[in-house]
């Protein structure tokens, strides 16, 4: 097996995954995954691919993630590792579409208007 890329996206975080075969070692960003992602949450939903398909500790992946809170990294992150894994075995397609794992999330911020506080709030208005 070659070195497989791919990327994911979640609102403005961009995250590109490079698996290859190995021992199971995630790096992000040059740190393990448990010292970038340091919450016990962030951490699941990076392994939820993995423990889906049974394939914990069968890849070696070097992350690097850009923009964004560490929510929106954590789903980009996912998102791309689920790519890899249906490029690896096309079988784990279904088990992965089935719980979500291989939309990507549409939502962004809405931008400001101009005349407008926000996007959706307006300036306070004075009928006197």
């Amino acid at each position: 097996m070659d070195i497989i890329h791919t990327i994911g996206r979640r609102k403005t975080s961009v995250a590109r995954v490079y698996t290859s075969k190995g021992k199971g070692e995630i790096t992000v960003n040059k740190k393990k995954h448990s010292e970038y992602f340091t919450t016990p949450s962030l951490q699941y939903k990076i392994m939820q691919p993995f423990i889906l398909t049974n394939t914990e500790g069968n890849f070696d992946l070097k992350i690097t993630v850009k923009g964004g809170g560490s929510n929106g990294q954590a789903d980009a992150v996912r998102l791309a590792i689920s790519r890899a894994l249906c490029k690896v075995n096309i079988e784990h397609r279904a088990e992965l579409k089935s719980e979500g794992l291989l939309t990507r999330d549409p939502r962004m911020v809405e931008r400001k208007k101009f005349g407008q506080k926000k996007a959706r709030k307006k300036f306070q208005f004075s009928k006197r």
